[in-house]
Order: C-alpha cells, then sequence, then structure tokens
C-alpha cells in the first residue's frame, strides 16, 4: 500500500505545524482526517485554528472533521474518537503529535509547566492511544505513530531540561511498551523525531533561541510519516525513526528542499548523538 487514500487520520495537535503537514499529505491521498487541537480561535502568537486547518484539508482534497480538544481530558477525548467514528466509520492511524515544551531547569520549572507538559506529552498520549485501539483493531492496516525521540539514559540530555525531557520520553516509552502489547492485534507502533531543528510555531515560542535559516519545514516529517503510515503495520512495529533515515529507505536523498533556507547550516534537535 503505497496511499492512505479513504483512510482515517486521528492527528493531535494539527491546526499547525507538524501535526498539520502530516494531515495535509494524508489529504493529499484523499484520506479522511479528524483535526484534534485546542484552538478553535485565532491564537494572538500563533498561526492557525482547527478550522483553517480543515479548509486546507480539503482544499487539499481530503474530508476533514475539526474537534476542539483538549487531550488531557477523558471527556473530550472519548467524544472526539466517538464523533470520528460517527463521521468516518472508523479509525485507521492515531497520529500523537500534540506536545508541550519547555526549555527550563528544575528551579525555573514552575509546577504548573510540569503538569502541562506531563498532561499532554504522557497523559494525552497514553489517553489518546487507549481511547482509539478498539477502533484500530478493526482496520486493515492500524497504526499509532508518536512524535518522540529514540530513547536514551545519557544525563546530558535530561541535565538542560529535566521535565521536558520527561514528558518526551514518557511518549517514547508508550511505543516502547504498546509496540510489544499490540503485536499480537496486529497494530504498528512506531516514533519518529527530526533530525534537525522543524521551522514550526513552537520554534518561536523559544524567544530566538534557534535562527529559523537553520531549520527544516515540517513537510519532510510529514512525507517521512507517509511512508511509515502506508507499510504493513504487522511488518514495521516498535521503531525509533528519524525523519532523513525514513527518507532514505523510501529512495529520497535530496533533502535540500525541505530546508528553510537552503544552503544554510542546520541545526541537530536534541536527543540524537
Amino acid at each position: 500500500m503505497s496511499s492512505l487514500a479513504g483512510k482515517t487520520l486521528f492527528v493531535t495537535g494539527a491546526s499547525r505545524g507538524i501535526g498539520l503537514a502530516i494531515a495535509l499529505a494524508a489529504a493529499r491521498d484523499g484520506a479522511n482526517v479528524a483535526i484534534v487541537a485546542k484552538t478553535s480561535e485565532p491564537h494572538p502568537k500563533l498561526p492557525g485554528t482547527i478550522h483553517s486547518a480543515a479548509e486546507a484539508i480539503e482544499a487539499a482534497g481530503g474530508r476533514a472533521l475539526a474537534l476542539a480538544t483538549d487531550i488531557r481530558s477523558d471527556e473530550q477525548v472519548l467524544a472526539a474518537v466517538a464523533a470520528t467514528v460517527e463521521r468516518f466509520g472508523g479509525i485507521d492511524v492515531l497520529v500523537n503529535n500534540a506536545s508541550a515544551i519547555s526549555l527550563t531547569g528544575t528551579l525555573e520549572t514552575e509546577m504548573k509547566r510540569f503538569d502541562l507538559m506531563f498532561g499532554v506529552n504522557v497523559r494525552g498520549t497514553f489517553l489518546c492511544s487507549r481511547a482509539c485501539i478498539p477502533h484500530l483493531e478493526r482496520a486493515a492496516n492500524p497504526h499509532i505513530l508518536n512524535l518522540s525521540p529514540p530513547l536514551s539514559m545519557k544525563a546530558k540530555w535530561f541535565a538542560p531540561h529535566v521535565a521536558y525531557t520527561m514528558a518526551k520520553y514518557g511518549m517514547s516509552m508508550c511505543v516502547l511498551g504498546m509496540s510489544a502489547e499490540l503485536a499480537p492485534r496486529g497494530i504498528a507502533v512506531n516514533a519518529l523525531w527530526p533530525r534537525t531543528a522543524i521551522d514550526t510555531a513552537a520554534l518561536a515560542m523559544l524567544g530566538g533561541r534557534v535562527d529559523p535559516k537553520q531549520t527544516r519545514k515540517p513537510e519532510i516529517l510529514a512525507d517521512a510519516a507517509h511512508w511509515i503510515l502506508t507499510r504493513p503495520a504487522r511488518e514495521l512495529t516498535g521503531n525509533f525513526f528519524v525523519d532523513d533515515e525514513v527518507l532514505a529507505r523510501a529512495g529520497v536523498t535530496d533533502l535540500e528542499r525541505y530546508a528553510v533556507a537552503p544552503g544554510e547550516p542546520l541545526l541537530d534537535d536534541f536527543f540524537l548523538d
């Protein structure tokens, strides 16, 4: 299978950035996309809402369902899953993309921010997976894809921002455990992470720490995700993929088109040696 035509994707954090890019790649195949995100009204600092994302997905050739959802809420997630199944008849793919970030040391990380990161990254990922699994079991080629890094116990990845690292690794631990747990049910569970920094709204929220000219566009992750999600689920699970390695497997080696500023040096992302 090389297309997501007719498949239904439940994508968290799909109103902008990487989540929207993955949704648009699927939409160009003719997929159905549930846009699961909090932003129903324009944000003062960030572009995009669930409604503008829905318009873009339908313009790209897909069918969209905009669902204003806080993935920390059991009731809202269960309602979003039920609405998706009612509208499209099932769920084939879950993309756990939504994430909260704070690159702060222990004393600088307020507990409200700690709770947000764990609530969105860890609890939200676990909750959305738990809610979608009964429907994924009935799909022909079911996938769960988490936007999270390979696991590492090196202190250098924890020391600068202990809370954020623990929260992102929580998403990755879901991959490690669920891929083995769900393998007998034929559900693939994989992780995907970028080699370099990606030009997203989250980057802008970091207060100029990263020059956008040193980043790649979200489309590199969208193309890598598309390749993963179109593989046979029973043959590809439990992997911690990196975007450029996935594209190399897909036969794509010229990555210059993904650069925000072709020819500029690129900034390595976190968590990769």
